[in-house]
């Protein structure tokens, strides 16, 4: 059996939303689309957010942006990069994701940008 790649897809969150609840949400909801498909291959697919958003609100995070999204948000990312094999980076102009990317190329590993070529990457 081939081991199991952690994987962190990168995308927009905030950008491009101005902030709005349901935009974020709609975001979110763009990333987790491969994570079933990366999941169903055997591997593990993590999201920046699904470790931020439980800490944000227990930290008493008011709104995105304000000091403890700053403190949290683009740091569990950077964190969780350390403990993957790979990214996913999904389309949409994303600072945070950009920097997510810089960050794992540096530390040499993939950045993928097509979930079909990933998947048969692993795959071999």
């Amino acid at each position: 059996m081939k081991k199991a790649l952690t994987i962190l897809i990168a995308g927009p969150y905030r950008s491009g939303t101005n902030d709005d609840p349901t935009m974020m949400a709609q975001n979110l909801q763009r990333m987790e689309e491969p994570a079933l498909a990366l999941f169903r291959a055997g591997h593990i697919p993590i999201i920046g957010e699904w470790f931020a958003l439980p800490l944000l609100k227990q930290a008493g995070c008011k709104y995105a942006g304000d000091e403890i999204y700053e403190e949290i948000s683009y740091p569990i990312a950077r964190r969780l990069i350390t403990r993957c094999d790979a990214i996913l980076r999904i389309e949409g102009a994303s600072k945070g994701a950009d920097g997510d990317v810089v960050f794992a190329e540096n530390m040499g590993l993939k950045v993928y940008y097509d979930l079909e070529e990933l998947l048969n990457d692993a795959r071999n």
